[in-house]
């Protein structure tokens, strides 16, 4: 099938490429670049002979926020868990601050600044707000596993970084909280704190505003806008209208592939990517 026609603009230095309906996927590739925190080339993850990502070639840059949208099953979480090494992928590369990092586990991967959170909450309910963080940095710090166990990781360095995470979230008076006893909305913004206390330097939410209520959302969202000036950052978001002035960069995903990629307007007010997503041009 030959390639339709390809709308370019300007995001920064990279260019934009929307394909229109008679196009499948983009057919160009996108080459490491220096100035790029963030890289994946042409990866793909297959499951039992499905493609569940098929040769997608992205990229983030310093500071940078960008989401990333598409139907139920079109890989979004597969290719967040190709980034930040819970899937190996079949072929293709990930490249992190200029470092291969395609056979990195995932706990390095966090040590060395990408951390990420989950589309289910996923907290320890059963011991403080606090000492959820505290375990969570013990793990990123290296200090002994002990130290929490034994009471003994209240050192200046630990509740420091600590109590800047849920001031961040808003969170620093139910610090002594069971995490059974929070909201669903209050247990989304003490996983962020938990990203945010291992102190990222790219960040990447899965869904945060999935089973929120409409005051939780907007809550979360403020939080975000909070500290998006402090790192980079990659949102995957079914709810498009909560997202749509928050990113700075859009891309589209369809059966395993990216389709488009650029400003958020311009993405979304084309036909071939709003045939996709809501089956009407």
């Amino acid at each position: 099938m030959e390639s339709g026609p390809v709308k370019k603009n300007v995001l920064g230095s990279s260019s934009v490429a929307v394909r229109d309906a008679s196009a499948r996927s983009l057919s160009q590739t996108q080459p490491f670049t220096e100035e790029a925190i963030l890289e994946a080339c042409a990866v793909t993850k297959r499951f039992d002979g499905f493609a569940a990502v098929s040769k997608v070639s992205w990229s983030l840059r310093p500071g940078e926020v960008a989401g990333i949208i598409g139907p139920n099953g079109a890989g979004k979480t597969t290719l967040f868990n190709l980034l930040t090494g819970m899937f190996p992928p079949n072929e293709g590369s990930v490249r992190f601050r200029g470092d291969d990092i395609t056979r990195c586990p995932p706990h390095k991967r966090v040590k060395g600044g990408l951390v990420r959170t989950f589309q289910l909450v996923s907290v320890f309910d059963r011991i403080t707000v606090r000492e959820n963080l505290v375990l969570a940095v013990i793990a990123v710090t290296g200090a002994r596993r002990a130290q929490f166990f034994l009471g003994q990781s209240d050192s200046p360095e630990i509740v420091g970084m600590c109590d800047e995470a849920l001031r961040l979230v808003g969170l620093e008076r139910k610090a002594m909280c069971l995490a059974m006893q929070l909201s669903y909305g209050e247990k989304r913004k003490l996983e962020i704190a938990l990203a945010l206390s291992l102190r990222p330097v790219v960040l990447l939410l899965d869904e945060p505003f999935a089973g929120l209520s409409d005051g939780e959302i907007a809550e979360v969202l403020e939080l975000v806008q909070r500290v998006k000036s402090t790192l980079s950052l990659v949102i995957i978001e079914h709810k498009i209208s909560q997202i749509v002035d928050l990113v700075t960069r859009l891309s589209v995903m369809h059966e395993g592939r990216l389709i488009a990629d650029g400003v958020p307007r311009d993405v979304l007010a084309d036909s071939w990517v709003r045939q996709v997503y809501w089956g009407r041009a």
